[in-house]
């Protein structure tokens, strides 16, 4: 009878890792569908070739800011309300903002809906990631994580044979379409046990300002969010700013920035794999993430010198540069091991999405390096800075793996 009921319970703990899985698949999907379309959109509305890039950036800052905003919206809901009800109110609004979008005729418009979209799409990661944590054992919750981005990431590859396809507002409507199926499928999904019983407890849970309230917690939560900081710059300007990038560099043809970001993600994905492995294997997640971000300083640097480059070089580099950026998952994992059951949706659902969010002024200071260099020393510039940043604070940071996860933030 107790073995039949371990059964009936992995059973349910492995749907509940594939349902994330498929969740954060569509999440992936609507969150670089923008930087796929980017050009043939703009050109659709009316956009002067002149304000490609700077309009660009303010509309995948606005997206930028929404996740920013989401991230604590749903962090404290995660927390104060459950897991799963993150799930079911992040997937509805950002599946309703993706439809809208297929409707724009305007750059502002664009930008607003794509805030929007940026709030619902700030959900999906850090409550399936805390929900999976904390419902596995915890020497195996690894995998876990490790699955669901890794076949996460590849609804960027969806998205971009689908806009190649297919219309830009077409693909916008489809990625609109899989998150309202993705929410039928939803139904059944169970809460995490850690939750419920924090919930009967009369304890604070999902205080942000908790994370403030005594220096060693700020410096934690800091540092969870800081190895993150290069992620989003490699996709959301090295590659996302492919076209602008191969002008500078002598590119032999236009850099396609669509095929960059789906070479990239599939980078991605088998980088999340192999960060999930490695970290198993070695029982360290910090060693795992150093040595990503010691790829990133290698591959970033190696397109950024590769004058003349060719469209083949490039894919190739774009699949290393994803690569090097796929320890996505364990630096989520990370953020939520170090923080207590009332706090753990709020920082796991937070850290994410302020270090996506953080490309905003990324961006601000990399377009001041610009102006100041070139795009090329520019981006060098930045790529080193944020790699020693993230570094730095990986080493402050204590060794998670096979950490107990239940207990509480006083």
């Amino acid at each position: 009878m107790i073995e039949q009921h371990n059964k009936q319970q992995t059973t349910k703990v492995w749907l509940l890792v594939l349902v994330a899985s498929l969740g954060y698949f569509v999440d992936i999907y609507d969150l670089v569908i923008f930087s796929i379309v980017r050009v043939q959109s703009f050109k659709d509305i009316g956009v002067p070739l002149e304000n490609m890039r700077t309009d660009g950036e303010y509309v995948l800052n606005m997206q930028m800011i929404g996740l920013l905003l989401g991230g604590l919206l749903w962090g404290i809901i995660g927390d104060k309300f459950g897991r799963v009800r993150v799930l079911f109110g992040s997937i509805l609004l950002y599946s309703l903002a993706n439809m809208a979008n297929s409707f724009v005729n305007d750059i502002h418009s664009y930008a607003w809906i794509r805030f929007i979209a940026g709030i619902g799409l700030a959900g999906e990661l850090g409550a399936g990631v805390t929900l999976v944590s904390e419902s596995m054992p915890r020497d195996k919750r690894g995998y876990g994580t490790m699955l669901i981005a890794g076949i996460g990431v590849l609804g960027a590859i969806a998205a971009f044979y689908v806009a190649e396809h297919f219309n830009w507002r077409n693909a916008y409507m489809v990625g609109g379409g899989m998150g309202l199926l993705l929410l039928l499928m939803r139904v059944g999904t169970f809460e995490s046990g850690m939750f419920t019983d924090t919930a009967q407890k009369n304890v604070l849970k999902g205080k942000f300002f908790m994370l403030f309230e005594n220096r060693e917690r700020f410096l934690r939560y800091l540092y969870c969010m800081l190895i993150g900081l290069p992620i989003w710059f490699v996709v959301g300007i090295l590659i996302t700013q492919a076209p602008e990038f191969g002008v500078a560099l002598g590119a032999t043809e236009t850099l396609s920035a669509g095929k960059g970001i789906m070479y990239a993600y599939i980078g991605i994905s088998l980088g999340d794999i192999f960060a999930g492995l490695y970290a198993q294997l070695t029982k360290s997640r910090k060693k795992a993430v150093f040595f990503f971000q010691l790829l990133i300083i290698i591959s970033s640097l190696w397109y950024l010198m590769s004058s003349g480059i060719t469209a083949q070089k490039f894919v190739w580099l774009a699949f290393f540069m994803g690569f090097s950026v796929g320890y996505w998952a364990t630096f989520v994992t990370i953020a939520s091991e170090q923080f207590g059951t009332n706090l753990r949706a709020t920082v796991a659902t937070t850290a994410p999405n302020f270090v996506r969010g953080a490309l905003v002024p990324s961006t601000f200071l990399f377009e001041w390096f610009v102006h100041r260099f070139d795009i090329i020393i520019a981006a060098t510039i930045m790529v080193v800075l944020l790699s020693a940043i993230a570094m730095f604070a990986l080493s402050q940071l204590k060794e998670s793996f096979d950490k107990d996860l239940n207990y509480l933030e006083e």
